[in-house]
């Protein structure tokens, strides 16, 4: 075929309105192409590689309508397309975050999603260290419906619906974002070497037979490290095996689930464990299909009901929540049996989460006495893996720079996770991130909306040093560098026992506030909580002013404002009086005469910090110290 167009140039796309708009692809070198659109033709010239490009004018939104793109020889009809604002979603896994995982959040939803004027590009995950790439490896445009809803990224649903109520343009989402990936992933060649500890080890990650030997000789010890499961499991290789409904128990030990390994008394077994329960199914359950969830499991299981496997999972972080097929229960006596593996021998069942079999509004619940038996023990933990989708650059080479022909309305992140094992200097990382994307897309105030990293793991009782507090005020700091940027704060949207919380609504919706202001032009509006803002010292008390006060400042729920911190110039922290005066915050205690310092929310999970705008947006936590 003499023409070819690339994959974001398809039936359904949405192109950006009131901005020019590339259309491009490959021809034979020489060819002149013809692109008809809206009653007008424009032609370009494929040039010596092939490549052409045309600029279409700044349209209204509306449609939908159809492009024909043609040369000599051959032509193509683009269907069903849409012009409204396109917003590129992009960072690590609560981006990628499908609705599919939190719909038992929001079953509303699939009676009010069949909105055809919202679509979704997934971009395929694909890494490259060689340079941009200038196409994807995939993809298409999805249009929203039941049919097509869970696939779509949670944040990236909640944000487009609520643009899309608030303006009716249509809305188009490109999905360009992977899990567990560190911010270097997504940055350019031309900002990264700023970052970068061991060039030596980045100039390899371009030698594609470095990569391949390396991931050839981790898959091999891995696989051998299964193997040696599989083959020494006495669960597996007893007759009968351990999910078989006539296994016996005699032997096997009482543990209480959910609960760690430690807590079981396993120690630190890393292998193989497997645990068993026997529940008593009423008639009304018996036979029908049914639901089972066991909270999340660190790292693996393989989940048997009545000697049938009914689902597995490979890593830690998804709920495990399977499907039991009708046939499968029976009146009275069923087992529910779980082989779990883990990796490194901090096994566990995580607390705080559902486990229970259901039908409807019928449910057993799970929690409580299990019975378990070691199937094997490896003297080794799991090998490890390189994950090169997390190395530098790779993932903006792959994944970002073919995009950047495509006009876009802004950009949504949510990213940082991956970098709170060293938070320091990612502030600047996320600055030259912007300005280095708003370069590459042409346009220097391209609006950049972010989520602020949510709540996550045990609350503290006093007050301590946090990663996650530090990769927060990061992220803070980034709002006093650039312009058109805005911060979704997600502190009271967490759960301490997940780090992909369920309520991507809030979030959704937050960084949809953020976009009326930043890139529809809402400017007196109240789309954040309160920001920190100065400080000034007087006696034994600290008073902090804020910008974003909104109708004011107020504790949530009434009475003292929570999770404030002082300290003199020994920076040694202790909870603090505070109150709000005159819309600002006055801190103090008793036994600091002279403070210097003052933190808010300042923890992996600042439970119960309360500081909001009437508006009900929570303010970002932060410290006051000009060095961190």
């Amino acid at each position: 075929m003499s023409l070819r167009l690339p994959y974001l140039i398809s039936d359904g796309m949405v192109l950006q309105r009131n901005k020019q708009v590339n259309i491009w692809g490959w021809a034979e070198p020489g060819e002149l192409v013809t692109v008809n659109f809206l009653g007008k033709s424009y032609t370009a010239v494929a040039d010596h590689l092939g490549k052409w490009k045309v600029t279409l004018p700044s349209m209204d939104a509306g449609g939908p309508y159809f492009m024909e793109i043609k040369c000599q020889h051959y032509a193509v009809t683009i269907k069903d397309i849409l012009i409204g604002d396109v917003w590129v979603c992009s960072g690590q896994s609560n981006m990628v975050l499908p609705m599919e995982r939190v719909i038992d959040l929001y079953p509303e939803e699939f009676d009010d999603c069949n909105i055809p004027l919202i679509r979704q590009f997934t971009v395929p995950d694909r890494y490259n260290f060689k340079g941009p790439q200038e196409e994807l490896e995939g993809g298409s445009w999805d249009v929203l419906s039941k049919e097509t809803l869970l696939k779509f990224s949670a944040v990236g649903y909640f944000f487009a619906k609520a643009i899309y109520k608030k303006y009716n343009v249509p809305i188009g989402l490109i999905k360009a974002c992977v899990g567990g990936t560190p911010i270097e992933a997504w940055m350019s060649n031309d900002i990264v070497y700023k970052f970068i500890e061991n060039p030596d080890e980045f100039e390899k990650l371009k030698d594609d037979s470095y990569i391949e030997s390396v991931s050839k000789e981790q898959e091999t010890k891995i696989k051998a490290w299964f193997d040696y499961l599989d083959t020494h499991d006495i669960g597996l290789n007893s007759k009968p095996s351990f999910f078989d409904e006539n296994c016996s128990t005699s032997d096997w030990k009482i543990v209480t689930i959910p609960a760690t390994w430690k807590e079981m008394g396993l120690g630190s077994t890393i292998g193989v464990v497997w645990f068993r329960k026997e529940i008593d199914i009423p008639s009304c359950m018996a036979a029908n299909p049914a639901k089972l969830y066991l909270g999340t499991i660190v790292d693996s299981d393989f989940t048997y009901v009545n000697g049938k496997l009914v689902g597995s999972t490979s890593y830690r972080y998804p709920p495990r929540k399977y499907n039991i097929p009708a046939g499968l229960l029976k009146e009275g006596k069923n087992t529910i049996v779980v082989r779990v593996i883990s990796n490194d021998g901090n096994g566990e069942f995580v607390k705080g989460k559902e486990y229970k079999i259901f039908i409807g509004d019928f449910k057993i619940d799970l929690k409580g006495q299990w019975l378990c038996k070691v199937g094997v023990k490896s003297p080794e933990p799991l090998p490890p893996q390189t994950f090169w989708q997390y190395k530098p650059t790779g993932l903006y080479n792959g994944m970002i720079a073919p995009l950047l022909n495509y006009n876009i309305k802004g950009i949504i992140w949510y990213q940082g996770e991956s970098n709170t094992d060293r938070p320091e200097g990612y502030c600047k990382k996320l600055c030259d991130l912007v300005e280095d994307w708003r370069k590459k897309w042409g346009d220097s105030s391209l609006p950049f909306l972010y989520v602020q990293l949510a709540n996550f793991m045990e609350a503290k009782p006093q007050p301590c040093e946090s990663n996650w507090a530090r990769l927060r005020e990061e992220q803070r700091r980034a709002l006093l560098h650039l312009d058109n940027v805005g911060m979704a704060v997600a502190i009271d949207l967490g759960e301490w026992n997940d780090l992909h919380p369920s309520n991507k609504k809030d979030v959704g919706e937050r960084l949809a506030l953020l976009a009326q202001k930043v890139a529809y032009g809402e400017k007196d509006l109240v789309a954040s909580g309160p920001l920190y803002r100065s400080m000034k010292i007087e006696g034994n008390k600290i008073i902090l002013e804020f910008s974003e006060l909104g109708s004011g400042l107020v504790a949530k729920e009434g009475g003292m404002l929570k999770h404030f911190a002082i300290a003199g110039k020994d920076k040694k922290f202790v909870w603090a009086n505070a109150i709000i005066k005159d819309n600002k915050v006055v801190v103090w205690h008793d036994s600091i005469q002279n403070p210097v310092y003052v933190r808010y929310a300042w923890a992996d999970n600042p439970e119960g910090a309360n500081l909001y705008n009437k508006e009900g947006l929570p303010a970002s936590p932060f410290t006051t110290e000009d060095e961190i």
